[in-house]
């Protein structure tokens, strides 16, 4: 199956219109995550709310202003509606690592360090989130954790770290191309060597033998291996004694490029060796990693999962969530506490379709590029978002990015209708303004300002936090609107009529129609209470609903069904 993702090329045109572009995902629908272990950590059960530092501070970021933040938060008591995470985006870390190889808070902004400041968030009532890229450095060209991700995952476990945003800059994919394998061995002080070579091998897929005079020995080596296409396999190989070997792989050393092969155990990975390249003047090369191994019979297969930058992307997303959580684990068992998970933000922009891949790595993943304080690019994210109900549940979200509410030059209207809808996508509610903004002189919340009384709306929350976790589905939509539908618990209902457009617009809808729908569980009735979010309003309907609504706008209703 072509897995290719056309956002690539829809970001290359910039003079497409957002609803246009996104429309072109839409053949994605039909890919299925395999599982979902990242629901498996209990973490973000519902969709993951609080606050990050990007959207407003950049790289002015420090710990007074993250301290100062969740202080305002609590006064404005957004931590009593949700709003549970405070999380420190880029530039939070030193540019050097310390002499162990660790990341370390920057000493001139954060000269307390990451535990220090946890101590603070947690005694306020928050947890306290950070930031990290997978891939050589930061976004902002710091150290990240790409090939530290056991490193730092045990760092951020020790500091007490309850949730992770996982960028994706200077990202260095896994390599598609496999090497040409000789043989293994695995050794082990005090037991005899473990020798294995292709002639007791089974050789599945584009595997074969070759042959090279240059080689020592017979010059049998096994090439095919590439892009998922071959593997070499074991079985009921005897291993004397469990517990820590050194792998070897001896291969032929004719590589200009970086190659890569994992070793697979009773059909589970358990090792990794990246072959880089090589001018040696020798045709002879080896690599070597440690690998745990279980006493008695097991079967061995070596081979190159990676067909593709979306396979690469997912490994290594695999790879950091599962550090994450053994490092959890380890620490539960270390210090004798209940495990505290992390929640694990993916955060690869929706470039390799982490809908298919992202639970099972983590609980959420962003599905669309950076958010910005516009009309248009809230509306991009929008597009691709609602496009992917499917793939959303408890445990695991699409994440559109950052709510941009008080940011920029939106309108209330804006802001309303972009709260309001990502309430529906039952997105991630991660607040980008400055919540200081939200209170008086006096310390007392402003409940004057728009922006605290539209991020603090508790209906339009709980839409969003519902527990069955059921994304809403579009159910009409066309250039100027769309209607939203949202099933909830006690076979209740959110409906959602937006107008997209930059005019005046109609919208409509029946709910005879739509409790015919079989995935909506409101129950048919003559008679339908309908409670008007915004307008804090209840008013009684025979299931048909029309309103004309000012651009860029929202009519956001909780309806249930009267006996």
């Amino acid at each position: 199956m072509k897995t290719s993702n056309p956002l690539g090329k829809i970001l290359k045109k910039q003079h497409i219109c957002p609803i246009c572009a996104a429309k072109k995902l839409a053949k994605l629908a039909n890919y299925h995550p395999a599982g979902a272990p990242g629901a498996a950590n209990g973490a973000a059960l519902t969709p993951p709310m609080g606050w990050a530092s990007w959207n407003r501070f950049g790289r002015g970021i420090d710990e007074n202003t993250v301290v100062s933040v969740a202080e305002a938060m609590k006064a404005a008591a957004l931590g009593e509606l949700g709003y549970e995470y405070v999380n420190v985006d880029d530039c939070w870390m030193a540019a050097e690592r310390d002499a162990e190889g660790r990341l370390q808070a920057d000493p001139l902004t954060f000269p307390s360090g990451v535990p220090a400041l946890r101590e603070k968030i947690n005694a306020l009532g928050f947890k306290l989130g950070l930031y990290s890229s997978n891939g050589t450095h930061t976004c902002e060209d710091l150290p990240a954790s790409l090939g530290y991700e056991e490193t730092d995952a045990a760092s951020f476990a020790e500091w007490g770290v309850e949730y992770l945003k996982y960028d994706f800059c200077h990202n260095v994919p896994i390599p598609t191309a496999a090497p040409e394998v000789r043989r293994i061995t695995l050794t082990r002080p005090g037991e005899p060597t473990i020798e294995l070579g292709p002639d007791t091998a089974q050789l599945r897929g584009d595997a074969e033998i070759l042959h090279d005079e240059r080689l020592s020995g017979d010059g049998a080596y096994v090439t095919g291996l590439d892009s998922a296409g071959g593997s070499i396999v074991w079985y009921d190989v005897s291993i004397p004694t469990g517990g820590e070997y050194l792998l070897t792989v001896y291969t032929r050393n004719h590589r200009l490029f970086s190659k890569y092969a994992e070793l697979e155990v009773n059909g589970v990975p358990a090792a990794a060796i990246t072959f880089p390249p090589t001018r040696g003047a020798s045709h002879d090369g080896k690599a070597q990693t440690a690998v745990a191994l279980p006493a008695g019979k097991v079967n061995l297969r070596i081979r190159n999962p990676i067909a593709s930058p979306a396979d690469s992307a997912a490994a290594q997303y695999r790879k950091m969530g599962r550090a994450l959580a053994a490092a959890a684990e380890t620490v539960a068992a270390e210090n004798g506490t209940p495990v505290k998970p992390i929640c694990f933000s993916i955060c690869e922009w929706g470039l390799h379709m982490p809908w298919r891949w992202g639970a099972e790595a983590g609980n959420l993943w962003r599905v669309s590029p950076d958010i910005r304080p516009t009309w248009k690019s809230i509306l991009f994210c929008y597009e691709i978002a609602v496009r992917l109900q499917k793939y959303a549940g408890p445990g695991h979200w699409n994440d559109p990015d950052m709510l941009e509410v008080g940011n920029g030059d939106l309108t209330d209207d804006e802001n309303r209708a972009h709260f309001s809808v990502w309430c529906m996508l039952s997105a991630p509610l991660i607040l980008g303004n400055d919540p200081r903004e939200f209170l008086l002189p006096d310390g007392r919340p402003d409940m004057l300002n728009k922006t605290l009384r539209t991020v603090t709306n508790r209906r339009a929350i709980a839409i969003d936090q519902d527990p069955l976790g059921i994304q809403c589905r579009r159910v009409k939509t066309g250039v100027r609107t769309d209607v939203l539908v949202k099933p909830l618990k006690d076979r209740e209902l959110a409906v959602c009529l937006f107008n997209k457009s930059g005019s005046p617009a109609e919208a409509a809808f029946s709910l005879a129609e739509l409790t015919s729908l079989g995935w909506v569980t409101l129950p048919k009735s003559e008679r339908y209470t309908v409670y008007d979010v915004w307008e804090n309003t209840t008013f009684v309907s025979n299931g048909e609903i029309s309103q004309k609504l000012p651009p860029h706008s929202v009519k956001l209703y909780h309806i249930k069904a009267m006996a």
